[in-house]
């Protein structure tokens, strides 16, 4: 599974590689720190799914994904935020957003749901794990 992560947090952006390092048929191919690279990031290399933070400089992740949901429907894509309120889960899924993390809840589930991805082939329904 090829994929891109975008974060403008140093220590979030090591996190996210260590926990992608430790599954197998894994591979990084962009690391981005704000939106609007992520944006280009995803249209250059059409990854299997991009786990973009919420709140970054340049364009947020929901406006990243509104973006690329215009030119593809395939990447499987993953919101993080530090705010698991309901308002922010609704505004993620109402752009087309797969998955929603609460980085301070959720966090240590994106493996098990990336593993899932990988065993299903791709082809798992939309779901809002927190």
């Amino acid at each position: 599974m090829r994929i891109v992560i975008a974060d403008d947090s140093d220590l979030m952006l090591e996190r996210l590689q260590i926990m992608l390092s430790l599954l197998d048929k894994v591979e990084v191919i962009g690391i981005y720190r704000n939106g609007t690279e992520a944006l280009a990031g995803l249209k250059k290399f059409s990854p299997d799914l991009a786990i973009l933070d919420n709140k970054m400089p340049g364009l947020k992740g929901v406006e990243v994904i509104r973006e690329i949901r215009k030119e593809n429907s395939m990447v499987k894509l993953m919101l993080l935020s530090f705010y698991s309120d309901t308002y922010y889960k609704k505004q993620a899924m109402k752009v087309g957003t797969d998955y929603f993390f609460s980085k301070n809840e959720d966090f240590e589930k994106i493996p098990e749901v990336i593993a899932e991805l990988i065993n299903n082939d791709n082809n798992c329904s939309i779901n809002n794990h927190s």
